[in-house]
C-alpha cells in the first residue's frame, strides 16, 4: 500500500499508467504524514526547478503548499506491531530489498 497528498484523480491515472497492484490512498494536505512528522515543505528554488519542468503540486496536491512527505518504507506485523521503519527526505535513498523481505517474513 502507499499513501500519498496527491488528488485521487491524478493518482489514478498513475496507478494505470504503472500498472500498480496495490492500493494507493489520499492524505489530504499531508494530514496522516504531519502527525508522524514527515512533511517537508520545499524550498522556493526547487519550487522553481519543479515549475520549469512541468511538475504543479499545487494543482496535483489541490492546495498552494508545496509540501510533501518524506519517502518512508514501514513494514507492520499482523499483531500491530512496526517491524522495519525507514524513511529520509533523501529520496533516492531507499531501504535494501533484503531488509523489508526478512522484514515482512518476520512479521
Amino acid at each position: 500500500m502507499a499513501v500519498s497528498p496527491q488528488l485521487p484523480e491524478y493518482t489514478r491515472e498513475l496507478v494505470r499508467l504503472q500498472k500498480l497492484t496495490f492500493p494507493v490512498l489520499y492524505d489530504r494536505h499531508n494530514e496522516v504524514a504531519r502527525r508522524f512528522g514527515l512533511v517537508f515543505r520545499l524550498p522556493d528554488d526547487l519550487q522553481k526547478v519543479y515549475r520549469s519542468i512541468g511538475v504543479d503540486l499545487e494543482k496535483q496536491n489541490g492546495d498552494a503548499s508545496w509540501e510533501l512527505p518524506i519517502p518512508g518504507s514501514y513494514v507492520i506485523g499482523r499483531d500491530g506491531v512496526v517491524k522495519y521503519a525507514s524513511a529520509d527526505p533523501d529520496y533516492t535513498t531507499r531501504p535494501e530489498p533484503d531488509a523489508l523481505i526478512e522484514a515482512i517474513r518476520s512479521g
